[in-house]
């Protein structure tokens, strides 16, 4: 199983002042050199963390492979066009938000799904799209051409201590179980700690999980490398 490591906040850090450190470039390479499989970023419409400039030094620094959160927009399309990551990854996004909530509707919004897809698949750039672990979801995604997802596990982390942890679980093995009989590329993340990873990275049907928050808030005490080096162990 993969490791992309998410280093929005990082950039969130360095935008708290309005400076020019901590900078994600510099955290994209150490965390490679620690073992990450891929790089990921979303360059939100309100760029309230990365920054244009940072996609553009990521696409010339990155050696792994680099992924591109991004809403449904013309904008996105234009930015991820220009500098062409390996991959993009279609998620909801809206302003009052502190982060993604919740999956993408494919089901409201598969038309527009579609096109965006359309136009960033004729670039060359795989098309991922951030959905619930929901059948129905899962079904829009293969109507509109999709094949590869990441599953939401949000809820899950939400409730990986409460009584409602087995339920949603459960919403997560039959979403992977679905998603493999459909023949999807499966990817995970959202919510990911230390502490709740064990349980998610045991589905082999999962090929990479995308871990962000807890990486970067543990890297404040034991190092960036040392962060990604352990989460790495615990997810193998």
């Amino acid at each position: 199983m993969k490791l992309g490591v998410n280093i929005d906040h990082i950039a969130t850090i360095r935008q708290a002042r309005m400076a020019d450190e901590p900078d994600p470039v510099y955290a994209a390479v150490i965390a490679e050199l620690a073992g990450a499989d891929g790089i990921t970023v979303h360059l939100r419409q309100d760029r309230r963390h990365i920054q244009d400039r940072d996609l553009e030094l990521l696409r010339q620094v990155v050696k792994t492979k680099l992924n591109l959160e991004m809403a449904i927009t013309m904008e996105m399309v234009k930015m991820a066009l220009k500098h062409k990551p390996d991959v993009c990854t279609l998620v909801p996004e809206t302003a009052a938000e502190i982060t993604t909530t919740g999956g993408l509707d494919v089901v409201m919004y598969g038309e527009k799904i579609e096109e965006v897809a359309g136009h960033l698949k004729a670039a060359g750039i795989e098309v991922s799209v951030f959905v619930d672990p929901d059948i129905e979801q899962l079904k829009a995604c293969y109507k509109r051409g999709i094949r590869v997802v990441e599953l939401n596990t949000g809820e899950y982390a939400k409730h990986w201590k409460s009584g409602f942890r087995d339920q949603e679980m459960e919403k997560l093995k039959k979403a992977v179980a679905f998603s493999h009989k459909m023949d999807f590329k499966i990817l995970a993340g959202h919510g990911i700690t230390y502490r709740n990873v064990g349980p998610i990275a045991a589905m082999k049907e999962i090929v990479e999980l995308n871990i962000g928050h807890s990486i970067i808030a543990n890297a404040a005490f034991i190092g960036l490398k040392n962060a990604v080096v352990k989460m790495k162990k615990l997810i193998k």
